[in-house]
């Protein structure tokens, strides 16, 4: 489980914005001497290191599709194992997101920034808009998340730290506030890999406003990314997801790691028993279940071709690109979780066969393909993505739906990602309506998405028939496939004979668990916190 930070002041050592590398390089420190800092526009450009250093966490990313009907966490100490089967409390929060620490370093350096001579107003100006971006983006996790939260300022002591929760309404307006002065001053072109610039900052924007419902917001912040003209989508979608496609020009922000430094270790967290990974988070046949067949069909229409023996033949390539399922071909082997026994030997990575086996039989394919750019899966520079220009597409076209149902330009907007893999133009006779179209967006937004930590958000905000879909995916038994695996056949797809299934884990979702409880030890520290309604202590 994530420890819970307190409030802190950060300082930093050196800071060059020639590359990325030096960026990494730049370690933290715990404290900065008033005497010594605030004078120069260095001296700020090093504190705002510490601001980046947590902004977000590619552990989080990688794990949070666990909290949905898409993920499964096999171990509850590592956080999302209770998010997902709606067993999480005050005591036992799983990971909490409930934490201050990069919004109290960025209030640190706004509220010294003044004291610092700088070359010019334009780098003043650009440096302000970078913290105030991280500490909006940090607010707006935090306020979709928990509802309302304290809006802080530094403190001088724990006493006068606690404060009580501001409505969400109020944390909002702060997120489109800093959002809005930020991307009047940010550069338009980060200085490094990893930096905020003009494009993430209305990346930001455009985000919060679609996950709190404001349409209009967040088809005019996706508007202006496209207007930049700096993004496009990456020709191979299985690149965005390796090391070699870190560069790419579909990328608006990612979380950088460099080995040695601030390596990102949950990587050899992802691969199976039988490659030395610990299958900690798993995608699940409901995950595979939302592709649809590479004719366009789901797997529930009359026609579509979907043989539930075989349920990996016939669907959107972006399921193999995504995940490594059972029959297909890995590493030059048949990958193989259906069968207890392999040559006559135990095998690894049989679900019941090890702890650390993939317990629905599936493997995320996303970042760990191919093993061997990592010389060490548990010090990898792998670096998760925040944000990329698919998701400024697809979000552009559900804003619009949703404010004036189908127009030629959704259309334009969806096949733009669906034709990047493989997949048919919409249909437009059978998806002509607002709520036709919107299942698709919904639909498409799982399957391009699936692993990037978004589906969770998505099925808290989403309804159906007044309810949130999370009420209707995440209420009732997570099972896996059982079957065998005929490996002498050359199509992996079919490969897999599904004969049946066993149930991984119960599920529960109840419609007060659209917002996290804040954790009891915060609450303890801040007897004026109050606890979101449904959790009892």
């Amino acid at each position: 489980m994530k420890t819970i930070r307190t409030y802190i002041l950060a300082g930093v050592a050196a800071l060059s914005l020639s590359s990325c590398d030096d960026f990494l390089n730049t370690v933290p420190k715990d404290a900065m001497s008033p005497a010594t800092t605030w004078k120069t526009g260095d001296d700020a450009a090093k504190f705002l290191v510490g601001c980046y250093d947590g902004w977000e966490e590619g552990a989080a990313l990688l794990y949070w599709d666990a909290g949905s009907d898409f993920a499964y966490n096999n171990f509850p100490w590592e956080g999302f194992t209770n998010i997902g089967n709606g067993s999480l409390s005050p005591s036992s929060p799983g990971w909490s997101f409930y934490d201050f620490t990069i919004i109290g370093r960025c209030n640190t350096l706004l509220e010294n920034v003044d004291k610092c001579v700088f070359s010019s107003d334009a780098v003043k100006k650009d440096l302000i808009a970078q913290a105030k971006a991280i500490r909006a983006y940090n607010y707006f996790r935090m306020g979709f998340l928990y509802g309302g939260v304290p809006i802080v300022k530094p403190f001088t002591s724990a006493q006068e730290a606690r404060v009580p929760r501001n409505t969400e309404q109020e944390v909002k307006d702060l997120v489109f506030k800093d959002l809005d002065e930020a991307i009047a001053d940010i550069n338009t072109t980060p200085a490094a890999r990893g930096r905020i610039a003009k494009g993430a900052a209305l990346a930001m924007k455009m985000r919060a406003a679609l996950y709190w419902g404001d349409y209009q917001k967040a088809k005019d912040a996706a508007q202006a990314i496209i207007d930049m003209g700096k993004y496009e989508l990456e020709a191979d979608y299985t690149n965005l997801f390796k090391l070699d496609g870190r560069d790419s020009k579909e990328i608006i922000l990612a979380v950088q790691y460099k080995s040695g430094t601030r390596q990102l270790g949950t990587i050899g967290q992802l691969y199976n028993n039988g490659d030395g990974g610990w299958s900690s988070v798993v995608p699940t046949q409901k995950c595979v279940d939302n592709y649809e067949m590479s004719n366009g069909m789901t797997i529930d229409e009359a026609g579509s071709g979907y043989d539930a023996t075989h349920p990996f033949h016939g669907r959107d390539p972006r399921m193999a690109m995504t995940i490594l399922y059972p029959g297909c071909t890995w590493k030059g082997y048949v990958y193989n979780t259906l069968g207890e026994e392999l040559n006559g030997k135990k095998n690894p990575n049989y679900p019941s066969n090890a702890a650390n086996s993939s317990k629905t039989a599936l493997t995320w394919r996303k970042y760990l393909d191919p093993m061997s750019q990592y010389s060490d899966i548990w010090d990898t520079e792998c670096c998760p993505i925040v944000f990329r220009y698919a998701e400024v597409l697809l979000t552009w076209a559900e804003a619009e739906n949703e404010l004036n149902g189908p127009s030629a330009n959704v259309y334009t907007m969806i096949d733009k990602v669906r034709t990047r893999v493989g997949m048919p133009v919409v249909d437009q006779a059978k998806y002509n309506t607002k709520e036709k179209l919107r299942e698709l967006i919904h639909r498409e937004r799982g399957s391009e998405f699936a692993g990037e930590g978004l589906r969770r958000a998505d099925i808290l905000r989403w309804k159906t028939n007044g309810k949130m879909v999370a009420e209707i995916v995440l209420n009732g038994p997570l099972n896996r496939i059982t079957g065998t695996i005929d490996s002498t056949l050359v199509d992996p797809t079919m490969r897999a004979v599904v004969s049946g299934a066993s149930k991984v884990e119960d599920r529960t979702f109840q419609t007060f668990h659209r917002y996290l409880p804040i954790p009891q030890w915060n609450i303890s520290d801040n007897p004026k916190l109050e606890q979101n309604p449904g959790y009892a202590k």
